[in-house]
């Protein structure tokens, strides 16, 4: 906020009060108005809503409307070549390069641009494991984007921690500045890039908060695999009877993490992101950020009750303006409405954010074509080739340009955008950890059965939570199994609380030849998807893949 008028500000008073001594100059800030340090969320309310950033409504809950974009802005996403970098850097869609001088000069402008005008500092950690915790400075425009990152990471305890606090990578995010493509390189207005030399992520010209958690995963993507850390996109959970009773849910947003996850019976670790080192599997996170278009307090109570109590951020959700009331089923602004919450508004979160190894790992798929079977166990290079493949649809404008109908997609390691060095890194670094602590892996299918999207129907979240108890408790190692045709993964023909029927969804086609169809098309689609990785692959992992 430009403050003109000099009008006084809720928290002006105590702006300083957390200030760290490695100050902003360090990253070349200069000349704010106002640096508000380390706020804390109640603070930080009154702050957005003094700005007219955003509104509170019923239950206490505060909500943001983000504008042009709802979503991840992927084409607008680049990293900056470099010489100590480029080298790891898997180079590509994802991954586009970017000149280092178009950023010094990009950043430069930024830097202009926030001169006169307050800032919102935020110095956190993420990473759960000490051994391996990244502290990250991030300077935000809107305060409540500072709220945000306050419910997504680990916060310093102590007046003491913050005063002494030193980030190793710092995050600039200025959504009302505009990138000139002529002038910076960009594609658009819109510019996300980071670069691992100056240490540093800017964001531009988007209010989407999520663009600053990803940044961050984006960064950790980097770091830790060349410390030999898995880095995951993934949800956790473990046994409250056994710390290395952890099961790991790899997916694309939509597939069902968060969901899944968030199981009474178990403890969660977190809900979106995760390392896993020779010390167990932590959280990257200290919050949750869950897809809530549609949610409901009968099949997802523990996601639904923060939707109503002070702390929680619901972007782009809807509300009566006179009653306050949220409308979590209107899609009108997006169908990628969002929750921000502290992992603690979960009952059953483990506070330390980290356990032990996993014994069950599952990759879920939402299929759009509603032909594979809802839960296969992998072999361990069928495993891998899956994680590889990153089979999925995107679903609900979870990116910027996508529309209501899913859109069938091959994700590298069910994360390709974050993914910063090839997958292949990231497969055998798994590789080596499903050997060493015999893992068993499953395939979970989240999305169709019955046909195609638009004639079959999503597969009841009831039937998939059923199937994942069975496989976690062990009741899946008594059953019979047959092999698929195709894929060779094995099928259960039986599961206590399922209907048989359902574990075989080639029986809820009408047509069956067009399922069958449809079963050798989709097979065909992972052979050429996985085309562009066979030169970095082993050939066992190549042979794991479908036979048509």
């Amino acid at each position: 906020m430009s403050n003109i008028l000099k009008i006084k500000t809720p928290a002006e008073s105590v702006a300083q009060n957390h200030e760290a001594d490695f100050s902003l100059s360090h990253q070349g800030i200069d000349n704010v108005r106002l640096a508000y340090w380390n706020l804390p969320v109640e603070a930080l309310v009154e702050e957005a809503v003094f700005r007219g950033e955003g509104s509170l409504v019923a239950g206490g809950p505060f909500v943001a409307n983000t504008g042009k974009h709802t979503a991840r802005s992927a084409n607008d996403k680049f990293v900056v070549r470099e010489t100590d970098s480029e080298g790891n850097i898997w180079w590509g869609v994802y991954n586009r390069p970017f000149p280092a001088g178009k950023f010094e000069t990009l950043y430069g402008r930024m830097l202009g641009f926030l001169q006169g005008r307050d800032a919102f500092v935020q110095d956190v950690y993420a990473g759960a494991d000490e051994a391996f915790q990244l502290p990250v400075r991030i300077v935000t425009e809107f305060a409540w984007h500072s709220h945000f990152v306050r419910n997504m990471f680990i916060l310093p305890q102590s007046l003491e921690e913050y005063k002494r606090f030193v980030p190793e990578f710092t995050i600039l995010a200025l959504p009302s500045f505009k990138a000139v493509p002529a002038l910076d390189g960009s594609t658009s207005e819109t510019v996300i890039c980071l670069s691992f030399e100056k240490k540093l992520a800017i964001i531009g010209n988007t209010a989407y908060a999520g663009e600053i958690k990803k940044s961050v995963f984006t960064i950790l993507n980097y770091l830790l695999p060349l410390e030999g850390v898995l880095s995951m996109h993934c949800s956790a959970n473990v046994s409250p009877d056994n710390s290395d009773d952890v099961a790991l849910f790899f997916g694309l947003s939509g597939t069902g993490k968060t969901t899944l996850s968030a199981d009474p019976t178990r403890r969660l670790i977190g809900d979106d992101e995760h390392g896993w080192s020779d010390n167990g599997v932590f959280n990257f996170e200290g919050g949750c950020y869950a897809k809530v278009i549609g949610l409901s307090e009968s099949a997802e109570p523990e996601i639904y009750a923060t939707t109503k109590r002070f702390g929680t951020i619901l972007e782009n959700v809807t509300f009566d303006p006179i009653t306050r009331l949220i409308d979590l089923d209107d899609d009108t602004l997006t169908e990628n409405t969002r929750a921000s919450y502290p992992l603690d508004f979960i009952a059953n979160a483990i506070p330390e954010k980290k356990a032990g190894h996993p014994k069950n790992v599952i990759l879920l798929t939402c299929d759009a074509s509603g032909v594979m079977p809802p839960i296969a166990r992998l072999t361990p290079n069928q495993a891998l080739y899956q994680f590889i493949s990153g089979y999925t649809s995107k679903v609900g404008g979870t990116e910027v340009g996508l529309g209501k109908e899913p859109e069938i997609t091959f994700s590298a390691c069910f994360g390709g955008p974050f993914m910063v060095h090839h997958p292949y890194k990231y497969a055998e670094l798994l590789k080596g950890k499903l050997e060493r602590y015999g893992v068993t892996c499953w395939l979970v299918n989240t999305g169709w059965v019955g046909g195609p999207y638009g004639v079959g129907k999503r597969i009841s979240i009831r039937y998939t939570r059923a199937l994942l108890n069975a496989a976690l408790r062990g009741d899946l190692a008594k059953v019979e199994y047959k092999k698929d045709p195709i894929f060779g993964f094995e099928v259960p023909v039986t599961c206590p609380n399922v209907p048989d029927e359902v574990l075989n969804p080639s029986s809820s086609w009408g047509d069956t030849k067009e399922y069958d169809r449809r079963y050798k098309d989709l097979a065909m689609r992972f052979k050429k998807n996985f085309d562009r990785f066979e030169s970095q692959t082993p050939q066992e992992v190549i042979d794991a893949g479908p036979k048509v």
